[in-house]
């Protein structure tokens, strides 16, 4: 399942399943025939057609820019994880740019794989963090160097306490 909200003037939200085959809409629920080619495509929803050109496409801010019928449109992407991350109020724990790595729920550091001074790429494992009685590993949000480990192997964290900070 993935929620698209447009972030353009309409507050609708938009629910595709089943690998795009259905879409949910104001609570109904349809069968979608998509026609793609390259970065058009023409979705038939019930009688409605709609043809559509994807702009450009953010994936580290699940962004989209689109084309419908000739009108421009941004609109969000939610994933399930997202909704679950937001239900626990860890939304936007580590985003790109920052300055800090926070903890994104209590835990037990059970590795720290960075030094301090050492240069990360973005997507590197910084730390390896047991939660709920799962490994979870915390990656940086950017390229950077480390400034300062907040984090010790063996130490308990609670939610929100800075991991790692960048130079």
């Amino acid at each position: 399942m993935i929620r698209a909200t447009s972030t353009s003037g309409s507050s609708r939200t938009v629910v595709f399943r089943n690998n795009f085959t259905e879409v949910e809409i104001d609570g109904a629920v349809h069968r979608v025939d998509i026609l793609q080619n390259d970065r058009h495509l023409h979705l038939l929803v019930g009688s409605r057609s709609w043809n559509v050109e994807v702009l450009h496409i953010n994936r580290e801010t699940k962004t989209v820019g689109l084309m419908v019928n000739g009108s421009e449109m941004e609109i969000v992407l939610r994933e399930p994880i997202d909704e679950l991350l937001a239900s626990l109020g860890m939304e936007g724990s580590v985003v790109a740019g920052q300055r800090e790595v926070k903890a994104p729920m209590p835990g037990l550091v059970l590795q720290v794989l960075v030094t301090e001074g050492q240069q990360v790429l973005r997507d590197e494992p910084l730390i390896i963090l047991e939660a709920m009685k799962m490994e979870n590993v915390i990656k940086s949000p950017a390229d950077g160097i480390i400034r300062r480990l907040g984090a010790r192997q063996g130490n308990a964290v609670e939610k929100n306490a800075v991991l790692v900070e960048f130079a």
